[in-house]
């Protein structure tokens, strides 16, 4: 019907975005410095624009109107008056259709267009010339959406965190080659959401699924140009809404909560991984989608000349956090999907930039302190990836109480250490442990390092042991992509092999990372595939590529391997030694009586000399308690095996990667000593509860 037909009142600029109430719905769009904006609204295909109406009402830099003759499923976006001066931080095009920030829901795809771009591709004047043509024919929609919807009986699993082992997945990769799936639900939500799926997570005994981003995303266009896709999904355009290639039935949200609700029914946890450091729009030559269009000045941190922005994400802009009504929109989000969709937590990518004050990272920061005292966001799990690439940007260690961090330096430490490198003793040990040196401060807990050998971003498993070098030919950036520092050992040739030798070497470090990961303090998390061999054929850097590199392999999934990740991850959760709630030391700190030692080879506890060794690659953890069985941990990385004195007593074999062996109820076999095959790693368990003490104190050299 045409502006005249619909009936328009002033409506309420308290709650931002599309509000249907039950009789209508209340339109609502934050921009400080619009001098007029206009509500489009389009037919059920979303093709044609069938009346523009100007919102009636501006308070508290709110433009809004309510509309009696709007119900859910109405197509809709806006077009947002101002100037057009990018000098001065201003990049208003009102001949752009621009996507509601907080659009609970898109309808159809973005179409790389050169109307997608304020300014006119090519001229001479670049982005400060002034595009007219209309972009809508190319835009996705947003979607009126109601906010009800029935959970019934959902239980959030609330798994503690010294509990928690988590499994970084990709929401598509994980079900695209899964045959147990309907053709159709391949790739989605509902996908992940099948009792096959799910039955594979219980299996390996995870508690937490992290899903790599499902917030509405582009394929960016220099991508599509080489017939490849963003893969990830680092590059939001919408913090409400989720990626429309994920839903079976475009729109419907339904679906992903109903992955939430069965994941939850099998106690597993949902973490998102989310963007809210930067946007798609990047830099000043990027489209207009949403945010540019809406208040260039207001979401984005520009520079000291306006026209430019203030990157700190190595995307061509940065949100500005800071601003009180993008901190609302970042906020009203992440409760948007903790309360309307049961979310149990978020990982937040370049969270450095959350924090940040220009050049300076502020723990204190306004996002911080919003989050430690918001009654919804308080209580859900919080994850940072401690870095962005601006000015001091590396972070570990330095994220507020509560918060739980990305180790980078776990991942290259463990790495090194089965490597085979110089000098590495001390600092396994303290990864081991936690990382107490980086984390054990202002009351946080083991639990905040987030221990990881590989994630998306980087090798696999089976590459680490496979490859020396990153092979990233297939991305078409003449391998100049993706990150040199590797930290892997091919074993003697570089890529797949038939050597039998070398398969039996790369097979006992898979078992020595993966274990030393499941048995160390803190938090684990596994990548996807990891569990079966998973190779994206020595590719680091698979962003951008949407074949069965980033697949999980379901034919692979009796590899022994995977029952060897589960039983470790049983053992894990079954011996409280193993999740301490506080740092150990050499010494009981703690109520439980719980301490830590390290051991070398003749019994005695380490001092510092030994430790200076840069040639230590053996030694061995002694984990007790007084109402627990000790746990006696000992690692050769090594070439050569290597006997290792015992504690009194007699002992149970817990895990061995040399056989492969994860056996917890075995009767006590050990006692006097025990011989470590080169590079392999042995967990034993004391027969008897409480501690156990050594009659030899550290002497001389070994």
């Amino acid at each position: 019907m045409p502006f005249s037909d619909y009936r328009l009142e002033p409506g309420s600029g308290a709650r931002l975005g599309a509000t249907w109430d039950g009789a209508g719905t209340n339109f609502a769009l934050f921009s400080a410095h619009a001098e007029k904006v206009e509500l489009c609204l389009f037919n059920e295909t979303g093709r044609r624009e069938i009346a523009r109406i100007p919102l009636p009402e501006y308070t508290h830099q709110v433009w809004h109107g309510y509309l009696p003759d709007v119900r859910p499923g109405a197509f809709y976006g806006y077009r947002v008056h101002g100037p057009y001066a990018p000098e001065a931080g201003h990049r208003f095009n009102p001949n752009k259709l621009l996507l509601d920030p907080y659009a609970r829901a898109h309808a159809g795809e973005l179409r790389w267009h050169d109307s997608l771009f304020g300014y006119k591709v090519g001229s001479r004047k670049a982005d400060l010339s002034f595009d007219r043509r209309d972009s809508a024919f190319v835009m996705p929609k947003c979607v009126v959406t109601p906010d009800a919807s029935s959970w019934g009986e959902d239980v959030r699993p609330r798994t503690h965190w010294s509990k928690t082992v988590i499994y970084e997945a990709h929401v598509a990769g994980m079900t695209l080659g899964a045959d147990h799936i309907d053709e159709p639900r391949r790739g989605t939500f509902e996908g992940l959401a099948q009792p096959g799926t799910i039955e594979h997570l219980k299996r390996l005994g995870v508690t937490a699924i992290e899903l790599l981003p499902i917030h509405a995303f582009p394929d960016d266009r220099h991508l599509l140009d080489r017939g490849l896709v963003n893969w990830w999904g680092y590059n939001t355009m919408g913090f409400f809404a989720p990626a429309t290639r994920y839903l079976v039935s475009h729109a419907a949200l339904d679906e992903f909560r109903v992955m939430v609700r069965r994941l939850h029914d099998a106690g597993i946890e949902v973490i998102l991984d989310v963007v809210y450091n930067h946007t798609a729009e990047g830099n000043q030559m990027g489209p207009t989608l949403s945010f540019r269009g809406i208040d260039n000045a207001s979401y984005y941190l520009l520079g000291d000349d306006k026209r430019y922005y203030y990157d700190t994400t190595g995307t061509g802009n940065t949100l500005d956090v800071d601003n009180r009504r993008v901190l609302q929109m970042v906020m009203d989000s992440l409760r948007y999907w903790v309360e309307n969709c049961h979310v149990d937590g978020f990982r937040f990518d370049l969270a450095s930039t959350l924090g940040r004050r220009r050049d300076t990272f502020d723990p204190h920061a306004p996002f911080f302190d919003a989050v430690l005292q918001d009654p919804v966001l308080s209580r859900v799990k919080m994850i940072a990836e401690p870095w962005d690439t601006g000015n001091d940007g590396y972070q570990m260690g330095n994220f507020p109480p509560g918060w739980a961090e990305w180790n980078d330096t776990y991942r290259d430490t463990v790495r090194a250490f089965w490597k085979g490198d110089e000098g590495m003793a001390p600092a396994v040990a303290d990864r081991l442990m936690a990382s107490a040196s980086t984390f054990e401060h202002r009351g946080r807990r083991p639990w905040a390092s987030i221990n990881f050998i590989t994630a998306h971003d980087g090798f696999t498993l089976a590459d680490l042991v496979a490859y020396n070098d990153k092979h990233n030919e297939a991305n078409g950036e003449d391998n100049n992509d993706g990150h040199d520092h590797n930290v892997s050992w091919n074993h003697g040739v570089e890529g797949p092999t038939d050597d039998p030798d070398i398969l039996a070497l790369r097979d006992r470090q898979r078992r020595n990372l993966m274990a030393t990961l499941l048995l160390s303090q803190g938090t684990p998390m596994i990548l996807m595939g990891d569990e079966h061999g998973r190779s994206q054929g020595g590719n680091n850097n698979t962003y951008c590529q949407p074949g069965e590199m980033n697949w999980l392999d379901w034919s692979r999934l009796d590899d022994p391997f995977v029952a060897f990740v589960a039983d470790l991850i049983a053992l894990r959760n079954s011996r409280p030694l193993l999740t301490s709630e506080r740092f150990l030391h050499a010494e009981a700190h703690n109520p439980e009586g719980r301490f830590a030692t390290w051991r070398r080879r003749d019994g005695s506890a380490m001092d510092a000399g030994n430790w200076e060794d840069p040639d230590r690659r053996l030694m061995a953890l002694l984990l007790q308690g007084d109402a627990d069985r000790a746990l006696f941990l000992a690692f050769n990385a090594g070439e050569e095996e290597a006997s290792y004195a015992l504690p009194p007593g007699r002992w149970h074999r817990l895990v061995d990667t040399e056989t492969a062996d994860v056996t917890p109820n075995r009767p006590a076999d050990v006692e006097g000593e025990i011989t470590l095959r080169s590079r392999s790693l042995i967990l034993l368990e004391a027969d008897t509860p409480g501690p156990v003490r050594s009659e030899k104190s550290a002497g001389g050299d070994e």
